[in-house]
């Protein structure tokens, strides 16, 4: 007997007996401490079942948190196919209440996985539907609770909210841009299967969904509301292609208020057309403005001194020639001898041609520039566009005469409120903004405040003052007379711009337009209405524009604490307006006493007798010149 080769093999058999053993030490220390969390989840996937609670996106609220978008609580069908017993009459049964196809539903359940979400025919379900499969109480069928967006002013401020997909995720507008700030994080129940799918009667975990932040909007909901009614209103009247209004607090760029027609449902916008749906037009929209550039024109030309507006005149013929061609003022014949304050009073286009020459090329397009135009204004919107200007290189004597009254270049109307605001605000240049910050929905509390942000300094104090009378003129003794409220101090300017169509001006197709703000000494709002190509009316923005800011101007006294003024200009009446006077006192006089006193009203009078003991509308309010006014007697 070979000793030494049977100690060789024992040796070797040895020696593979420690590998072996050391292998298996090495790979259970790897699967203990190393690969651990890898098997545990294979083996949670294997057993583990989730059903999904979805949470609730964040609501978006107005300045005084009243809610523009919420949520509302609905029902979605969920299917765990090893759990459906009879897979033929659950499908049967659930085909039949959802009113689709049985083959659809047999899909469902079964399917090789380990929960089915019914979508899109078992999404959001209404409460007879889900009570219908409630009762049934089928084997493998779950009813969850599931968030949908929801706006209660439906149509309201619309292309700034946006809207929502099916699953919740923004889509458009605000809805979009703050996507990852509303959405929230949604959570689960979670419990043990066996191999067949079968729940086993172990304790189940509940993960909580966290709601995403809320949205606080520098919007007005009352104001906004106003907007929307002078909308309706004008699209019944008037018809136009379009139209819309913006509103802003000149000293922050806050935007107050902002809507347009055509607009849609955002509940329901699957309804409507891409082109409704996508366009905001007051940041998208880009057209000639037409005279309300002229402010822009005006304010350029007093910072430079180049003009006096009391002092220095102009005689308008109705016409001015520059180079080879002849451009018109609106009134043909013209408006004769005027000083440059009663140029901007009467929108006379030949006095600002004139303003544009003694700037020059160079001046006229540095305060432009300066005022915001031919970039974006940094709106937190999506779809803004940028308008265009004429490249001062190719600028000539003609493009400088048109551009002077606002003919030639495209501008946005976001753009024009904010280079007003600046132009009357002090000279201050501010990022317009519609997210006042992002709070956490249970306290309240704001996790991000956004401030005003000045990007420059484009006129003097001084120089903004001026304008603010000037405007102020307008609307008291020119073509803004139609936006004129008693006892308040308003500025504003009148535009009607031809609309353009490749290349072409269109015959008789014009947007109406008025821009202003109030009250004049102090500026708490800048208010710009275009309404494109109106029917059945007179083309000037004096006459459709500015009776909308007038109403709108109305409401915003109530809604922002805007007092009357004892020092707003008195305004000249035509024999076309309708003239408020102040209510005399006639309380305690006779009867013959009040009505000489009374003589520029009709007087009624309720009950007998010969002294006044009420009168309505009250002493020293304003009222039409003529009105009706009653008597109450004792």
């Amino acid at each position: 007997m070979n000793y030494e080769s049977i100690y060789k093999r024992e040796r070797i058999v040895l020696i593979v007996v420690i590998i072996i053993f050391i292998s298996i030490a090495v790979k259970i220390f790897y699967v203990e401490f190393i690969d651990y969390k890898k098997i545990n989840k294979l083996a949670n996937d294997l057993w583990s079942r989730n059903l999904p609670i979805t949470s609730d996106r964040g609501s978006i609220l107005d300045r005084n948190g009243k809610v523009l978008a919420g949520n509302v609580t609905t029902t979605s069908l969920y299917i765990i196919p090893k759990q459906v017993k009879d897979k033929e009459y659950t499908a049967k049964k659930l085909s039949e209440i959802l009113n689709v196809s049985y083959g659809e539903i047999y899909k469902h359940v079964s399917k090789n996985s380990s929960i089915e979400k019914v979508h899109p025919e078992g999404r959001r379900l209404d409460d007879k539907v889900s009570k219908k499969i409630d009762k049934l109480k089928l084997d493998g069928v779950y009813l969850l609770k599931e968030s949908k967006r929801y706006y209660p002013y439906k149509n309201t401020l619309s292309h700034v909210l946006g809207y929502v997909g099916i699953d919740n995720q923004g889509l458009s507008g605000l809805e979009s841009v703050y996507n990852n700030y509303l959405t929230g994080t949604s959570g689960a129940i979670k419990y043990i299967s066996d191999g067949k799918g079968n729940k086993l009667n172990l304790s189940e975990k509940y993960n909580e969904p966290y709601n995403g932040l809320n949205l606080v909007l520098t919007i007005d909901l009352d104001l906004q509301l106003a907007i929307e009614n002078e909308l309706d209103i004008a699209m019944s009247k008037y018809n136009p292609d379009n139209a819309l209004i913006v509103a802003m607090n000149p000293q922050t760029g806050e935007v107050l208020g902002m809507g347009s027609r055509p607009s849609f449902d955002s509940n329901n916008y699957q309804k409507y057309d891409i082109e409704t749906i996508n366009r905001n037009l007051p940041i998208w929209k880009t057209y000639e403005p037409g005279s309300t550039f002229k402010i822009i024109t005006y304010a350029a030309s007093i910072e430079e001194n180049v003009v006096n507006i009391f002092d220095d005149t102009f005689y308008d013929t109705g016409k001015i020639k520059v180079a080879n061609a002849t451009l018109h003022c609106w009134k043909h014949e013209g408006h004769g001898l005027q000083t440059y304050l009663e140029v901007i009073q009467n929108s006379c286009n030949p006095g600002f041609v004139t303003l544009g020459q003694k700037l020059g090329k160079e001046r006229l397009m540095k305060y432009i520039k300066k005022f915001g135009f031919g970039e974006k204004t940094g709106i937190d919107l999506n779809g803004e566009e940028n308008g265009i200007l004429f490249k001062e290189e190719k600028m000539g004597e003609v493009e400088l005469a048109t551009t002077a009254f606002g003919q030639g270049i495209s501008v946005t109307p976001i753009q024009q409120v904010k280079a007003v605001s600046a132009a009357i605000n002090g000279g201050n240049l501010y990022t317009p903004y519609i997210v006042k910050g992002i709070e956490e929905p249970f306290s309240h509390e704001f996790i991000y405040e956004k401030k005003k942000n000045l990007e420059r300094k484009v006129i003097s104090k001084e120089t903004s003052s001026l304008l603010r009378y000037a405007l102020e003129t307008v609307v008291a003794y020119g073509t803004g007379h139609n936006a004129y409220l008693e006892e308040y101090r308003i500025g504003g300017k009148t535009g009607t711009a031809q609309k353009v169509k490749n290349g072409v001006y269109m015959d008789g197709n014009y947007i109406l337009s008025f821009i202003g703000f109030m009250p004049a000494d102090d500026p708490k709002i800048v208010l710009y209405v275009a309404i494109d190509h109106p029917h059945n009316t007179v083309q000037y923005g004096g006459t459709v524009a500015a009776p909308i800011a007038k109403n709108i101007f109305k409401s915003a006294t109530k809604i922002l604490g805007i007092k009357k003024s004892k020092d707003a200009l008195p305004k000249e009446y035509s024999w076309l307006d309708e003239k408020y006077v102040l209510v005399p006192d006639v309380l305690n006089l006779n009867v013959k006493e009040a009505k000489k006193l009374l003589k520029s009203f009709k007087v009624n009078y309720v009950g007998t007798g010969d002294r006044v003991i009420n009168q309505m509308p009250h002493a020293n309010t304003m009222t039409k010149e003529y009105g009706d006014i009653v008597l109450y007697l004792n």
